[in-house]
């Protein structure tokens, strides 16, 4: 099982984790909207990475 698959599952099955990773995808996507172009995108990315990182709490 690649690490995508183990994410993917993870996701799946911890109750509301997809809904944060969604919110600070968002946050992030906004935060980074001075930066031209990518910005956002890495916003978004990096604010679904630290949700996923935090889904212990």
């Amino acid at each position: 099982m690649s690490k995508f698959d183990e994410i993917q599952t993870e996701v799946k099955t911890t109750p509301g984790l997809g809904k944060k990773m969604a919110k600070y995808g968002a946050v992030g996507a906004i935060v980074a909207i001075p930066i031209p172009f990518v910005g956002p995108i890495f916003g978004a990315l990096a604010g679904a990475a630290v949700a996923y990182a935090k889904r212990k709490d």
